[in-house]
Formats: structure tokens, C-alpha cells, sequence
């Protein structure tokens, strides 16, 4: 009779190709239950920076609403192309890429089952983007590929290449302070378990040691090097405040956790001129 093993949670290094074989395949296989279980949050066509709530409407962080019409978007792990669809209907020209399959087609089935025009799907590695230099005006990424991929100056690099100079690049982050904190939202995560400095990735394994998550963790200050390795220049660094109107809990995020540590880092990075 077979067992089906749970996966084994260590730290341990993780390639840049293991790490984007295992995202790929945890995204497939945990799609539904990920729209299923946070799906309303999220919303249909909400564009939201994280767990904490900031929506983009409130925010700007991509620039006035009013100014993102007729503007080309590119959206880095897009999911269901949610936030991409918020940018739709503020007339912007928005394309959601992805590296999982199934996660596109929760966009189709939000859709209605039909790619609109106004929110084209691409499924393909931020590693490796598929656009000439200079596509887009803008791109934004909420949660998507930064933290899972061992090379993020690659895919910052890639982005940097298909954005027009001054263009705009918005993307969040868990917080680098969280992986200090158990990952638990209550009362249990309040206490520090872990190095902030530890950089060494966290793995789950199935039982013939192959990884099937990996998340990649960076401090505060390597993320910056990194924006500024691919030629960005930080604008801003966003650290959302849990509202009192969110009572949820979101994996370790939790208002409990919310009101005293951030969980969420933004970093807002123009495109320098001549920069790859």
C-alpha cells in the first residue's frame, strides 16, 4: 500500500534550475487550492501589494490611476492575473506572465474562459522573458518569482531590459526581518528563531531529497544591491502597516505579527537610462 509522504522542510542550497523546476510544479499542483483558500481576498480584478491589504488603488505606487491608461504593463508572476486585470480596467495595456500553467488558467476561468485582448496570458520564466527591449512602459510584481528564483539579479536584470528607460518597476516581497520569526501568526512567531543573516534558502524535499518548494531568502540591504546591480535606481521602500480593518491570517501573517513586525517589503525602482 503506498504513503504519500509529506515533504521534508530543511535549509539547504537550491540551484537557479532546481529552484525553477520546483516552482513551477508546487504552483501546478497548489493553484486551486491556493485560489480556493485566498481567492476572495485577492479578489477577481483587485490589485493588492500582500497580506497586509494595501491595494494599488490606494497606493499609487505604479503612478496616478488616471495615467495608466493606454499604458503596456507587464506583470512578473502574475497568478490569476488579478492585479492584471485591476490595470485593465484602468485602460492600460496590460500583459500577466507566469511560470505555472495552471495558475493562468485560473486567469481563463476568471475570464470567463476567454484571453480578453485587454489582459494577454503568457506563461514563461521571468528569467527569460519573451519581449524586446524596451516593451513596456511599466512592470509590477506582487508576490511573484523574486522570492523563489536563486538569481534574482537575472530576472531584475530581464525586466530592466524590456523597460523603456525611466520606465517604472514596482514588486513586492516577504519582509527579510520574517525569516528571522517562526513563520506562525500567533503568539509562537513573536520570538526570534533564526539568523536574519542566514541566507541559506528554505527547501521542502520529497524522500529522494528533491525539491518541491524552495524560497529564497535576501536581506534588506542585498535586495537593494540587487536593484541597483540591474540598473535600477530605488525610488522608495514601502513598508505596509496592518489596518485594523484586516483581521485575517494569512500563513505567519497575522494582525497579531501585523502591528509589530512588517511582513511585506515594496520596492519601488526606476529603470536607469543605458542600464542592463
Amino acid at each position: 500500500m503506498n504513503q504519500e509522504h509529506e515533504p521534508e522542510a530543511t535549509r539547504r542550497d537550491a540551484s537557479d534550475t532546481e529552484s525553477s523546476r520546483a516552482s513551477r510544479g508546487w504552483w501546478d499542483s497548489n493553484a486551486d487550492e491556493y485560489q480556493s483558500e485566498h481567492g476572495a481576498f485577492l479578489g477577481d480584478d483587485r490589485f493588492v501589494w500582500g497580506p497586509e491589504g494595501l491595494d494599488e488603488a490606494e497606493a499609487a505606487l505604479l503612478g496616478p490611476a488616471a495615467e495608466l491608461k493606454g499604458r503596456r504593463v507587464l506583470e512578473i508572476g502574475a497568478g490569476a492575473a488579478q492585479c492584471s486585470r485591476w490595470l485593465a480596467a484602468q485602460g492600460a495595456l496590460p500583459v500577466a506572465l507566469d511560470l505555472s500553467h495552471r495558475q493562468l488558467q485560473h486567469a481563463l476561468r476568471i475570464a470567463g474562459g476567454v484571453s480578453e485582448d485587454a489582459t494577454a496570458l503568457v506563461e514563461a520564466d521571468a528569467g527569460a522573458l519573451p519581449f524586446r527591449d524596451g516593451s513596456f512602459d511599466l512592470a509590477c510584481s506582487a508576490y511573484g518569482a523574486l522570492p523563489f528564483v536563486a538569481d534574482p539579479v537575472r530576472v531584475l536584470r530581464e525586466v530592466r531590459r524590456v523597460l523603456r528607460p525611466g520606465g517604472r518597476f514596482v514588486f513586492s516581497v516577504s519582509h527579510p526581518i520574517r525569516w528571522a520569526f517562526p513563520d506562525e501568526p500567533g503568539p509562537e512567531g513573536l520570538s526570534v528563531g533564526a539568523s536574519y543573516f542566514d541566507r541559506t534558502p528554505y527547501v521542502e524535499q520529497d524522500e529522494d531529497g528533491r525539491a518541491v518548494y524552495v524560497e529564497h531568502h535576501r536581506t534588506l540591504g542585498d535586495r537593494v544591491r540587487d536593484v541597483v546591480a540591474a540598473g535600477f535606481r530605488l525610488e522608495d521602500l514601502v513598508e505596509p502597516e496592518w489596518p485594523g480593518w484586516n483581521t485575517q491570517e494569512w500563513g505567519g501573517w497575522s494582525p497579531l505579527r501585523g502591528h509589530l513586525i512588517p511582513g511585506t517589503a515594496i520596492f519601488v525602482c526606476t529603470a536607469e537610462a543605458g542600464g542592463r
